[in-house]
């Protein structure tokens, strides 16, 4: 069996006559935490699609666990199976969320489908508690819910599913930055005790500091840069990743010479 609990080999996929992902490939350690990071357009979101299975590549292989997800799957019980092996938190919960629906049917639905002989009862308290919060929850909306509730509702599900690997996909950019810091700190908590694999899509240099070991940096569908987390950020090879760091806002920083200097690379 694959040291690595996700594997994405020579990803390819074009629309049209644009390569949004260009032989992209990575490997994800059981447990571990990548950051893809990169500005709008650079093939990030289209690769995270591709990982959870809601975009075909053209040509390249993603392995879970050493298996090719491609692969057809027999019978229903496969087909579930395969779909738990990795889940997406999108951006917006709100939008992924039946505003009709209680936060505890919500997760019931998921459990009855995926596991209809565990006990319900005790696994929704659970999950509700995993991500901070607690039955009290249980009766609410979406709409009643806050921006940083919704997204634990919405965390709580993808776990129910026990899932060996997370893609986030800016899953904490539409939050303030102190609900941020708490998402990201339960992120971390969960990683540690479930030992998840973490792919965060993100242009956030700070949410990539912050919660991952390794970063690959993507342009115009390609990896120009990829390492260990610390080492990239505090001392980057390439230009467009220094560029990235240099765009980060903070005093005496210049809009206009930042895009001056994109459009120069």
């Amino acid at each position: 069996m694959s040291e690595h609990v996700l594997e994405a080999v020579g990803l390819h996929r074009a629309f049209a006559d644009v390569r949004a992902v260009d032989d992209v490939s990575f490997t994800l350690p059981e447990g571990g935490s990548l950051g893809i990071v990169g500005e709008s357009g650079s093939g990030k979101t289209t690769t995270a699609r591709i990982i959870v299975g809601l975009e075909r590549a053209d040509a390249g292989q993603v392995r879970v666990r050493g298996r090719e997800r491609g692969a057809r799957s027999r019978g229903r019980a496969q087909r579930l199976a395969r779909a738990r092996e990795v889940q997406m938190v999108f951006q917006d919960p709100y939008l992924s969320l039946d505003p009709r629906t209680s936060v505890e049917d919500v997760l019931r639905e998921t459990l009855r489908l995926h596991f209809p002989r565990t006990d319900h009862d005790r696994r929704v308290r659970e999950l509700l508690d995993q991500v901070g919060l607690g039955t009290r929850a249980a009766d609410a909306r979406p709409r009643q819910l806050s921006g940083g509730q919704r997204q634990r509702v919405a965390i709580a599900r993808v776990l129910a599913v026990e899932p060996a690997v997370l893609v986030l996909d800016e899953a904490v950019a539409a939050l303030d930055v102190s609900v941020q810091a708490q998402i990201l700190n339960l992120l971390a908590d969960i990683r540690e005790e479930t030992r998840i694999g973490y792919l965060f899509i993100t242009h956030d240099l700070g949410v990539v500091r912050c919660v991952t070991d390794e970063v690959i940096v993507m342009r115009q569908g390609r990896v120009v840069e990829a390492g260990p987390t610390a080492e990239v950020l505090a001392a980057p090879q390439h230009p467009y990743t220094r560029l990235l760091l240099e765009s980060v806002p903070r005093p005496g920083w210049d809009p206009e010479a930042i895009a001056a200097a994109r459009r120069a690379l």
